[in-house]
């Protein structure tokens, strides 16, 4: 995955932690669901700087494992540091690109968030998940539909920001539509007992409004270099949707999120 559309480094890092706080009550929900508990042995694909690594170790406890696999260095090592502050032993980060990964009948889980939805082969991925699953085992994912994508009211700043974030993913070889797809997908790659649920957060004030706008600012370099806008079009799309997340009478959605489960 040479050609991620979102920046990486530090400031892609605090995106995904804003992205993971906003998104931990429904991702809890759905590895509740999965039946995470103390004990088990887990992996997280594409994993970021760990946010729900971190939170799986904390739920399976000493007894268990968590593994974190990301491509991104800087990522990787902001979150080795946050284990260690947090004590996790068990909790282990190693930096890898999913295209060269592969594990057999490791994990009782096997998780990804919005990792797949940035690649041209997803269902190559799916089946990795599925080889590293213990026989009795469950894989889960969290996936973007970003035609779901809302606001109120109608912005055309914001979407224009939908616009470019579909046509750079598109143009590095990924589809931000994928959630709609993924149960599919998923059974095509050998998933059994496909459970699947569609969840939305909103949002009226708090940090999670400003997820576009920080998503534009992260996507910004990939835009420039695809010549899909001009530094001025994105000044004046980030100033636009920066007035539509500060006004008290709007609200602002994330994608539509396609969550995922299945077995071996």
């Amino acid at each position: 995955m040479k050609h991620y559309v979102i920046r990486g480094g530090a400031e892609g890092r605090k995106r995904l932690e804003l992205l993971g706080r906003a998104l931990w009550p429904t991702t809890a929900e759905l590895l509740e669901r999965a039946g995470l508990k103390r004990g088990m042995t887990c992996l997280d694909l594409g994993c970021g700087g760990g946010d729900v690594a971190l939170e799986m170790a904390a739920w399976v406890e000493g007894e268990g494992k968590v593994v974190g696999i990301d491509m991104d260095g800087a990522k990787i090592e902001a979150a080795r540091k946050r284990a260690k502050e947090r004590r996790l032993s068990h909790l282990e980060f190693l930096q890898a690109d999913v295209a060269d990964w592969t594990e057999q009948w490791e994990y009782d889980l096997v998780y990804s968030r919005f990792l797949l939805t940035h690649l041209a082969e997803p269902e190559r991925v799916l089946r990795k998940m599925r080889e590293a699953a213990t026989s009795n085992g469950r894989m889960v994912i969290e996936e973007i539909d970003f035609s779901g994508h809302f606001c109120h009211p109608p912005n055309r700043y914001f979407d224009r920001y939908l616009e470019l974030y579909r046509a750079v993913v598109a143009r590095r070889g990924g589809d931000a539509d994928l959630g709609k797809k993924i149960y599919f997908l998923a059974r095509e790659a050998g998933w059994q007992d496909l459970e699947l649920r569609v969840v939305q957060p909103a949002f009226v004030e708090g940090e999670g409004k400003a997820m576009s706008l920080i998503t534009l600012a992260n996507i910004a370099d990939a835009v420039l270099a695809e010549d899909l806008a001009s530094s001025a079009e994105l000044e004046a799309t980030a100033a636009g949707l920066a007035e539509l997340t500060e006004s008290p009478d709007s609200l602002i959605s994330l994608p539509r999120i396609f969550q995922l489960r299945g077995t071996p």
